[in-house]
């Protein structure tokens, strides 16, 4: 155990007011997923008191101008959430026009009602939670993990509370499947939901969590094997050569996760998941691989496993895709439902967290009558709908810029490439997922990872190239001092040494 955990001794630990915001932060991201994957009112609010808390003893040392540019950007989207839910909340808003069913509702009673932009007066402001919890684990995530160590360790943090979740999933489900924690579970009775409710929020953590332990597995067999580059006739002879007891804790974790994954029986889960695992071995193998066959030949080979997986360990996925297929055809007629909503209220939406209000009227005909539609089960369409189109924008374009940003530091670094992979494979992931489901609303889930993101924005610049940016008109273009050709070779051999991995 001493070998595959980060090693930790006292002298590690010396105190600095940056401390307290990395503790906290670990803390969030390992206990979000535990109180019914935090989807009650108090319990968002007691992590957004926590992740303020931390925000205010961020450490400011670590950053560069880059991650300033990073919190700018954040701060613009902070700005049009500002502006949405003044116009939402204020009697008198400054262009927003007030919803007609204030005026129905009055001419219908006689009596006078004042009018809001929302459907709802004041849910806006209830509603803000989520989202104020995810801006304040990004924004943490960004301070915290500008520096490697404690990104690494917020890596590790996730993969080892999501193993412990999928271990008791999967116990609590062989031993007493009609409980979840301590309340008694009314749906999914067959499927693993681990401290979540539903079982599609279950499977897209666990195959997160498994897609990170993937990478660190990787990224350990991968320095303990000899050649700069991979020989494949002699990988098996090498892999031997790893002492068992060295790797077998993560590969015991990964298969925990892969269990747990599969026994939720979610479909999109299980299958963005092992899709969002193969890319992510594919993207960190890619310096091994031959430059015009090696990539075709990985993905072949991951999709031959990730189907010998469905079909060893997830039989009741496989039947569940030959019985219903890839969608819910009532899904696509609320998804139809909900494009209405936003056609009828394109600029300020019908108010944050008023879709369980607004969608009845909408309601398709083809929707079975059972039950209560509180989820659009596409959150970027219910996003569209609450707020409405230009905000709904502004958030997509920042969902690109971040992809953008986590593309070029996974292409651009040697050293640490898992932080900035492991954050883009799990934001496809969940931003695949949410577009079928409503992964990123449930903040059990998107907490640790939006803390993720951060870290892994935070990781994706070199301390060199936030030094020619801080240099007093910049170093590129300028000549060097000559320096002695066996320095320029010394230091080349260095350089290659410390930058293999």
């Amino acid at each position: 155990m001493r070998l595959w955990l980060p090693t930790i001794t006292w002298s590690n630990f010396r105190w600095s007011w940056s401390l307290p915001a990395a503790f906290i932060l670990f803390f969030v991201a390992a206990a979000a997923p535990f109180p019914f994957g935090s989807t009650n009112d108090l319990s968002i609010a007691f992590w957004c008191l926590c992740l303020g808390l931390g925000v205010m003893f961020a450490p400011t040392r670590d950053l560069r101008p880059p991650h300033l540019w990073l919190l700018a950007g954040i701060g613009v989207i902070v700005a049009g959430y500002a502006f949405v839910l003044h116009e939402q909340l204020s009697d008198h808003p400054w262009v927003a026009p007030f919803q007609p069913i204030w005026k129905q509702a009055s001419d219908l009673l006689g009596v006078p009602i004042a009018p809001s932009a929302a459907i709802l007066k004041n849910e806006a402001f209830f509603a803000l939670g989520a989202p104020l919890a995810n801006i304040l684990a990004i924004v943490l995530g960004i301070t915290v993990g500008a520096d490697r160590m404690r990104a690494r360790r917020l890596l590790w943090v996730i993969a080892i509370s999501g193993a412990a979740y999928a271990l008791y999933g999967v116990a609590s489900f062989l031993i007493e499947p009609t409980m979840i924690l301590w309340r008694d579970k009314t749906a999914y009775l067959g499927s693993v939901t681990g401290t979540f409710i539903n079982r599609n929020t279950a499977a897209a953590y666990f195959g997160s969590c498994a897609v990170i332990w993937i990478l660190l597995i990787l990224e350990d067999v991968r320095r303990r094997l000899p050649e700069h580059h991979i020989e494949w006739r002699r990988l098996s002879f090498d892999l031997r050569a790893i002492p068992p007891r060295e790797i077998l804790p993560q590969l015991s974790c990964l298969l925990i996760c892969l269990m747990a994954m599969f026994m939720t029986t979610s479909r999109a889960g299980v299958g963005l998941s092992l899709l969002a695992m193969i890319v992510a071995t594919c993207v960190f193998l890619k310096r091994d691989l031959r430059p015009r066959t090696g990539i075709w030949i990985s993905l072949g080979s991951g999709v031959a496993v990730a189907l010998g997986l469905l079909q060893l360990l997830g039989g009741r996925v496989s039947s569940r895709f030959d019985s219903q297929g890839l969608a819910d055809e009532g899904r696509m007629e609320g998804w139809k439902s909900t494009l209405q909503i936003i056609a009828d209220n394109p600029w300020f939406g019908t108010g944050m967290g008023s879709f369980q209000w607004a969608f009845p009227p909408y309601r398709s005909p083809n929707i079975s009558i059972r039950g209560v539609w509180d989820a659009a089960h596409s959150t970027p369409l219910e996003l569209a709908s609450d707020v409405g189109i230009p905000l709904g924008l502004l958030v997509a374009l920042a969902w690109i810029a971040m992809f953008v940003i986590l593309t070029r530091g996974v292409f651009g670094r040697r050293r640490d490439v898992i932080i900035p992979l492991g954050a883009a494979a799990t934001a496809m992931l969940s931003l695949l997922h949410s577009c079928l489901d409503f992964t990123l609303q449930v903040p059990g889930y998107s907490i640790p990872f939006f803390a993720l993101f951060g870290a892994g924005l935070a990781q994706s610049f070199s301390r060199r190239e936030s030094r020619v940016m801080t240099e007093p008109g910049g170093t590129r273009g300028k000549s060097r001092p000559p320096q002695p050709q066996a320095q320029r070779r010394a230091g080349c051999r260095s350089l290659t040494k410390v930058s293999r991995f």
